[in-house]
């Protein structure tokens, strides 16, 4: 990486983001300094102006983003795009891709970058709380349908009109405040399986309990609790499902 280091010709990576009047408000805020210092020593981390390893793998897992626009006269614009996980496609090292899917054809993204190139993306990853920015610029590509097929994931049903096209100027990771934690339906599956297994073992040691209780002539009373009966079997005793607390057992003396 030659780009910012001491003696190039060609700014910092940083300088999309920081520019003359973001410095200025740096300076005035006191965290100036600790940003100049790393432009002189030619330190880019954790910018980056390329798709790194890093990059094409945040990618691959995301199944959504948030895509910044503006128009001719200035005024920004932000739509939120998905699809399968995966359905953003690392071209080259300078460039992402994704089909464009028939929606409400309001068309704003499409004619604001018609009038002014520059594209930002905004990708989340709720579950781990993190996030990276992405400053570029941005084309929609009709009428091509190799690359249409190329950036279209065979078992997804949505119909693709056309294809983004965003080349990577920079990109750079964000820290973790403030992001609450969200799992979507597929994330939180595994949870809840073992959860749904859990259950099913505790009301099956439940029954086997009241049965014995039965047997023995005694009434079961919803709600208290007993292990230490001489009448009840190892279910009472011991839990070897690792699924919870025996006190968690409802059945009764």
């Amino acid at each position: 990486m030659t780009q910012g280091q001491p003696g190039s010709a060609k700014p910092p990576i940083s300088s999309v983001a920081y520019t003359p009047a973001v410095k200025a408000a740096q300076e005035q805020r006191g965290s100036r300094g600790t940003y100049a210092k790393m432009e002189a020593r030619g330190e880019e981390r954790p910018w980056e102006d390329t798709v790194t390893a890093e990059l094409a793998e945040f990618v691959a897992r995301r199944d959504s983003l948030y895509l910044g626009t503006v128009n001719a006269e200035g005024q920004p614009y932000v739509q939120h795009r998905g699809g399968p996980k995966g359905f953003i496609k690392v071209v080259d090292e300078q460039t992402l891709a994704l089909a464009d899917f028939a929606g409400n054809a309001q068309y704003i993204s499409l004619g604001n970058l018609l009038e002014n190139s520059k594209a930002f993306m905004f990708l989340m990853d709720y579950p781990n709380r993190h996030r990276i920015k992405i400053w570029g610029t941005a084309e929609f590509i009709e009428n091509d349908p190799v690359l249409i097929a190329r950036v279209t994931d065979p078992g997804y049903t949505a119909t693709p009109e056309r294809v983004l096209v965003f080349h990577v100027t920079a990109w750079s990771p964000n820290c973790n405040l403030h992001i609450a934690q969200r799992f979507t339906r597929e994330e939180m599956a595994p949870a809840i399986e073992k959860y749904q297994q859990c259950v099913a073992e505790l009301e099956a040691i439940n029954a086997s309990l009241r049965n014995q209780l039965l047997e023995a002539g005694l009434q079961p009373v919803a709600g208290e609790v007993a292990t230490d009966h001489p009448s009840l079997g190892s279910e009472a005793s011991s839990d070897d499902s690792g699924c919870a607390p025996r006190e968690l057992l409802t059945h009764i003396t």
